[in-house]
């Protein structure tokens, strides 16, 4: 889920010990509540951000994933997802579309509390409208597709690498298993690369855990004992949004690639059909409001969870919103559990 990784709470231990005797704020930082009215542009509010401080991460980071404004602002993605079987041609099955309503604030250390909502769903390749079921060519079933809708997930980001905990599996910025816990204590630099107006940062995930959707109680729905999602992002963001500090939110576009195995509700777990979608997607947050999300699915939306178009509130952090595990919550087991355990 594009949203996964921003969630989750993050090791607060090392990130704490770096702030020893260090100053509470960097002059400029604590933008939790800049105004609309706030100095014209260039007017001394600009200042290049300094790559090599976390703090100016997080900030740029921030501003850019969401607002570091008192009102929230909306990014949304779409595009297509493919199957990749053996050495056959890719072959697009469905759209892949969603949003997510974000406000970030930069918290007195420098670190930044994230609250949103968001939503991912599926769409007809050829009318584009919301999908309620789907034709599985490979099993010739009807299945029942299955939105994802978050009304409330919470997290922080810290001044070391983030940590990710999904399911008993740690990540940390690409490396899963041993030497996860000493990639945690490194400062969190993302890699900003600056070419004429824009900055261009990559953004990347990969994860590996135990699947919930299991095998004994989902047959159909579940690929395997482990599911291992990605998610890779190409983003692009004006440079004097990104350095003008009396902004609270700077656009972006981003290209988005997804790959991961057959999502739970396509029924592929006794298919025989071994493969991996890949989800080729624009990501962007232009105009930070809904108009930015497509028509249908902000329709469909706007029926059934109208409570996502709504201010994210404060509270703690939920941990990593596991979409596999959402499902195994939501959809009843299609084996009944037996007394006494699974």
């Amino acid at each position: 889920m594009l949203f996964e990784t921003m969630t989750g709470a993050v090791s607060r231990r090392r990130a704490l010990g770096a702030l020893a005797g260090a100053s509470a704020v960097v002059p400029g930082l604590a933008l939790g509540g800049v105004q609309a009215g706030a100095a014209p542009r260039g007017g001394g509010t600009m200042r290049p951000l300094d790559v090599m401080d976390p703090r100016e991460n997080l900030y740029g980071f921030a501003k850019m994933w969401g607002t570091i404004g008192e009102k929230a602002v909306i990014s949304a993605y779409h595009g297509t997802q493919y199957a990749i079987i053996g050495k056959e041609r890719a072959r697009p099955l469905f759209n892949f579309c969603g949003f997510g309503n974000i406000r970030n604030v930069i918290q007195p250390d420098g670190t930044v509390k994230v609250m949103g909502k968001e939503c991912s769903v599926f769409t007809d390749l050829h009318t584009g409208e919301v999908l309620d079921t789907w034709d599985n060519p490979w099993t010739g079933e009807k299945v029942k597709v299955y939105s994802f809708y978050n009304d409330a997930f919470r997290g922080s980001l810290g001044l070391t690498k983030k940590v990710y905990q999904v399911n008993g599996s740690t990540t940390v910025n690409n490396s899963t298993g041993e030497g996860a816990g000493e990639a945690a204590e490194e400062p969190f630099l993302l890699p900003w690369q600056k070419f004429g107006d824009q900055y261009l940062l990559g953004w990347d995930y990969a994860h590996e855990y135990p699947n919930p959707v299991t095998k004994a109680l989902w047959p159909k729905a579940s690929t395997g004992p482990v599911v291992n999602p990605s998610e890779h992002f190409t983003i692009y963001t004006p440079v004097d949004e990104i350095d003008d500090r009396s902004l609270a939110s700077a656009r972006y576009h981003a290209g988005f690639t997804r790959q991961g195995p057959w999502w739970p509700w396509m029924m592929m777990g006794e298919s025989g059909v071994d493969g991996v979608l890949m989800g080729r997607m624009h990501s962007y947050k232009i105009t930070g409001t809904a108009e930015d999300i497509l028509p249908a699915v902000r329709r469909h939306v706007e029926r059934v969870r109208p409570d996502l178009f709504e201010e994210p509130t404060d509270g703690p952090d939920h941990g990593v919103v596991d979409t596999w595990g959402r499902y195994a919550r939501d959809v009843a087991p299609e084996v009944p559990a037996k007394k006494g355990g699974k």
